[in-house]
């Protein structure tokens, strides 16, 4: 048990934002004393990348050996990938993608114990400078979380590249950030703990704080420069949000129903496949109806989600169909067994997670029709 007087907050050991960023990442590399990188790329972006990765690390003299990411961050892929960077000698890792990209680096890093660098080509999530790796299975359901020893060494994030990302990968950062402030608050109330078994510091709930304020204020704006693919400042603004701020405050402030319920919706293989993001933006509105927040609290949020094309139905989720008694019984099973899920004042109990369930839905059907 961790004494009750102690708080604990982490950052990345670096933190890089802007247009052209990308360029850094050889002497970011050979600063951290690396010679030899084993660089996972999502195919989606290797391409465009490949030859100004290459350059930035002849540049710093580190020798890259480029690895394809497989399309799934699974206990069996990481091992595969760490036996590779074994062979090749690599003493640093690099990820350049998506956020089962870089928690598929972050497994391999943690299998050589060597540093990592992180370099997103998506705004999606703030898996960039968190040191959680959420596993999945082959059905694409979460099957665990495991953690690095420490945030990664250097966090990259070229906005030229994020811009140019389909927007739907911007909302999704933005779904994944919007919770953190209610997440946090909760897990305070309930005298939860932090991703590094402490009480938040008062810093972090503040983090969780602005992130949310930041999106509620540039969140709409920033989306709409996204989809034409302008970057713009708030753009810039609303990436060190989603991937700095919310980060940092999630980790060290806490996580609350938003996040456990992604185990259970993933549960039911008709939402399985949906981003993590959406998936937590809709986990949001139903913690905001199991809290019984107020009008005030839901109706800002709902209108960013709708204004970014975030889902606040079950059927924009995929579940087009009513859930059934077993798939309800499924959902509160799974998600009850998380250890975020009692992070909630009152505890949260199967019953009111379905009622939640049911509330916030009807209420994304009611905001949706004509």
């Amino acid at each position: 048990m961790t004494d009750a007087s102690l708080r604990t907050i982490g950052f990345p050991g670096r933190y890089t934002q802007g247009p052209g960023a990308l360029a850094a990442l050889g002497s970011t590399l050979a600063e951290l004393g690396a010679r030899r990188a084993f660089v996972l790329v999502d195919g989606a972006v290797a391409m465009r990348v490949s030859a100004q990765v290459a350059h930035s690390l002849d540049e710093a003299r580190v020798a890259p050996h480029i690895a394809a990411f497989p399309g799934e961050c699974t206990a069996a892929v990481i091992a595969k990938l760490s036996g590779d960077a074994r062979e090749t000698g690599a003493d640093a890792v690099v990820a350049i993608g998506g956020g089962k990209t870089i928690d598929t680096a972050k497994g391999v890093s943690r299998a050589l114990n060597a540093p990592i660098v992180v370099a997103p080509s998506a705004a999606s999530s703030d898996a960039p400078t968190s040191r959680l790796i959420i596993l999945y299975d082959e059905s694409h359901r979460v099957a665990g979380v495991e953690m690095l020893a420490r945030n990664p060494d250097a966090v990259i994030v070229d906005t030229a590249l994020i811009a140019a990302a389909p927007a739907r990968l911007f909302a999704a950062g933005i779904g994944d950030a919007l919770s953190k402030k209610y997440e946090a608050g909760q897990c305070q109330r309930a005298n939860g703990l932090n991703s590094y078994g402490t009480p938040p510091l008062p810093s972090a709930l503040l983090l969780t704080r602005a992130t949310l304020a930041t999106l509620l204020e540039d969140g709409a704006r920033a989306y709409a420069d996204v989809a034409r693919g302008a970057l713009t400042d708030a753009v810039e603004r609303v990436v060190e949000a989603t991937v700095l701020l919310s980060g940092v405050g999630f980790e060290s402030g806490g996580l609350s129903l938003a996040h456990a319920l992604i185990r259970g919706l993933t549960a039911v293989p008709a939402m399985a496949s949906m981003m993590h993001g959406e998936l937590v933006a809709f986990g949001t509105l139903v913690q905001l109806f199991a809290e019984d927040s107020s009008p005030e609290d839901i109706e800002p949020l709902a209108t960013l989600m709708t204004a970014v094309g975030l889902p606040l139905t079950l059927a924009q989720l995929g579940q087009h169909a009513p859930l059934t008694p077993v798939e309800q019984s499924l959902i509160a099973e799974a998600t009850l067994a998380t250890r975020y899920s009692r992070h909630m004042t009152p505890p949260l109990t199967a019953q009111r997670l379905i009622e939640g369930i049911a509330r916030a839905d009807a209420y994304g059907r009611m905001r949706r029709a004509p």
